[in-house]
């Protein structure tokens, strides 16, 4: 393995290790709060939203601090907080200990950003789209095993499950801290402009860039429509479907799975033929539909078909509108931009479940699906009558 690939297939490794811990409570975490701690699904929409608020806060941090200090060190840092989060977990007997497990988890998994200027750093604009699949990859990948232990070890309580997700935050750690090298390189921190820890500006910096608003912008409105369902495709196994544990765990198995494929195999062919444009209109039409057709998937079989089908546009989009964003940043500022992006991502994912949680529970158990299709269909429709025009030009620019 060459030099370049080497801290690629490194870094791949450190967050898929990361991201089974994060992935095994996935589909118990609502289960668990509404059979252990008798919460409400709006109440699982408030602690889904906690996490992500958090992230919202601390990813702008963490990514101008990688960009000051170096990239491993923020992610040695953040991998111990992951392991604490879910240590608390483990010993949650009440609303606000969850609470703080997920606040305390929240901050350790502010670091995609920095992961993302991890990849930034060791590759070009033109295998960029590539490099940002691995992380789809990763997520995908933690999807399909984390999912899938989460209901095994639920029979065992949730405790173990929680030990067992700090457990391979402690792994990813270990790993890192032996094998993982820097990635920002003394030539790039002379390039990076000094700013502070916790700085506003860079927020209205970043979006006074009208190519980086954006696609900023149609990251959030595509994660935030995502977002809608992160409490309630549990509940609506559980309590719509019947569905088991482990049943809802290999569903999101599923779901990793095609990502993976979709991400890890398929985007950087289908990046080389077809126009970031085109990606965009092809992921968002697949989200559209899968979205939409979720709460009336009948039974299992109808629910994984379907659920294949969003898979197929979270994992064209996802790695597209990274590498987009990545494209139009500065190269001595790809932390920060990165950061900010995964920030506002962090806000989407923040709003999605509040929402998506109020709505099952007071408006129907389809609301928070069919919001999430309506909002992908309007970003569907904009990259049809919008991009097509301006999407060209952008990346002739870059």
């Amino acid at each position: 393995m060459n030099e370049k690939r080497s801290p690629l297939f490194l870094i791949f490794i450190v967050v898929f290790v990361d991201l089974l811990g994060f992935g095994i409570l996935i589909p118990i975490l609502p289960t668990f709060a509404v059979k252990s701690l008798h919460t409400s699904e709006s109440a699982i929409g408030i602690v889904l939203a906690v996490y992500s608020l958090v992230q919202f806060i601390f990813n702008p941090i963490f990514g101008s601090l990688s960009d000051k200090y170096g990239r491993r060190k923020i992610i040695l840092i953040t991998l111990l907080l992951n392991a604490a989060g879910y240590v608390i977990f483990a010993f949650t007997h009440s609303f606000l200990m969850l609470l703080l497990s997920r606040v305390v988890a929240g901050v350790g998994g502010s670091s995609i950003g920095v992961a993302q200027a991890y990849i930034a750093d060791i590759t070009t604009k033109e295998n960029r789209s590539k490099g940002m699949g691995l992380i789809g990859v990763a997520f995908g990948l933690g999807f399909v095993f984390g999912p899938i232990l989460g209901g095994l070890l639920s029979h065992f309580g949730y405790m173990i499950t929680g030990f067992a997700a700090a457990g391979f935050s402690i792994i990813a750690f270990s790993f890192s801290f032996f094998l993982l090298p820097e990635s920002l390189t003394d030539e790039k921190k002379k390039l990076v402009v000094k700013r502070k820890i916790f700085d506003l500006d860079s927020f209205r910096n970043v979006l006074s860039n009208p190519l980086i608003s954006v696609v900023i912008l149609l990251f959030f409105v595509v994660t935030f429509s995502v977002a809608n369902i992160y409490g309630t495709f549990a509940l609506l196994g559980h309590s719509v479907y019947g569905f088991t544990d482990l049943q809802n765990g290999i569903v999101f198995g599923i779901v990793g799975i095609v990502g993976a494929v979709v991400q890890g195999g398929l985007i950087g062919r289908l990046a080389k033929k077809y126009s970031d444009q085109e990606l965009i209109s092809f992921g968002t039409f697949f989200l559209m539909i899968g979205l939409a057709f979720l709460p009336y998937g009948v039974n299992m079989t109808g629910v994984i078909i379907i659920t294949a089908v969003m898979s197929i546009g979270t994992g064209v989009l996802q790695p597209t509108l990274l590498s987009l964003v990545s494209k139009v940043a500065p190269e001595n500022e790809q932390g920060m931009v990165l950061g900010v992006n995964q920030s506002f991502s962090s806000f989407a994912r923040m709003l999605g479940p509040l929402w998506g949680g109020f709505a099952y529970q007071y408006l129907g158990y389809q609301i928070p699906f069919l919001t999430g299709a309506f909002f992908v269909l309007l970003v569907f429709l904009f990259s049809i009558f919008y991009l097509h025009n301006h999407l060209s030009p952008l990346e002739q620019k870059v």
